[in-house]
């Protein structure tokens, strides 16, 4: 994990992270695992890939899994949840955080393009943050281990806020995912669930390796960070872990935005 220091502060809490076999989600399932939780290592394709985060969670001496899913299918998520269940007795933490771009421009966008990308990033973590609701819900509190009863993170992106052109179906989905995730934190906190958001921004990672691959490309994307340098995924699976952990209990239905200024508009430094 590059030399970062993760605590072992989520010993017995066992999480599920959708898209945990590349990109964020594999290191947030590093991160997780690092920190001492037994990780369900979700994918939809390529379980070659799955199983290797796998083998480096076990060789971390924790316990791991990964089950293929589609997260806008219901009956595969269910499916999903419950052979998770199965294998580790319950789940603490859930990581909703498959996504992917369908990219056109407004008036060229098919509606395949606009429901792909709604599905799979806005409706796929309602069936999963719906899942891991229910699941804490039925285990309830477990004193000593855990002072929630569980966290829910959600994957949203700078773009909740920023406008996007040509992305209009991927922005549209994180604006949702923003509400979604503030709605259902303030309906699950008096059941002691947290549910809070990490809003990437410019991240290395193979979804956006055209943006950051030249020399070129990364000096034009580093006009819109202000600090100067591109996100790591680690820098989001560090996040992610302390959201998941006791140090953060009193925080719930916030986004915290890892983006190196970017939500700053720095645009608007030289006085717009």
């Amino acid at each position: 994990m590059g030399g970062i220091s993760y605590f072992k502060t989520l010993v017995g809490q066992p999480a599920l992270v959708t898209g945990a076999n590349s990109g964020i989600g594999k290191a947030v399932a590093l991160g997780l695992a690092q920190s001492g939780a037994d990780v369900v290592v979700n994918y939809v394709t390529d379980p070659a890939a799955a199983q290797e985060v796998v083998s480096q969670i076990i060789a971390m001496g924790q316990r791991a899994i990964a089950i293929e899913a589609d997260v806008s299918d219901e009956a595969q998520v269910e499916q999903m949840f419950a052979q998770a269940v199965a294998y580790f007795g319950t789940l603490h933490i859930v990581v909703s955080n498959a996504g992917l771009q369908r990219d056109a421009a407004f008036e060229s966008m098919t509606l395949d393009q606009w429901n792909k990308v709604i599905n799979v990033n806005l409706t796929g973590q309602f069936l999963c943050t719906r899942a891991a609701a229910r699941e804490f819900k039925r285990r309830g509190p477990t004193p000593g281990l855990s002072k929630a009863t569980g966290k829910i993170i959600c994957m949203s992106s700078v773009h909740q806020e920023i406008p996007w052109g040509g992305h209009a179906n991927y922005a549209s989905s994180k604006g949702g995912i923003m509400q979604l995730m503030r709605s259902i934190a303030q309906e699950l906190a008096p059941a002691k669930i947290r549910v809070n958001a990490i809003g990437p921004g410019a991240i290395r990672t193979p979804i956006n390796t055209s943006a950051w691959d030249t020399p070129q490309a990364y000096d034009k994307l580093m006009n819109l960070v202000p600090y100067g340098r591109i996100g790591e995924p680690d820098d989001i699976a560090q996040v992610a872990a302390w959201l998941a952990s006791d140090a953060s209990d009193y925080i719930t239905g916030q986004t915290i935005f890892v983006d190196g200024g970017m939500t700053l508009y720095p645009g608007f430094a030289t006085g717009g």
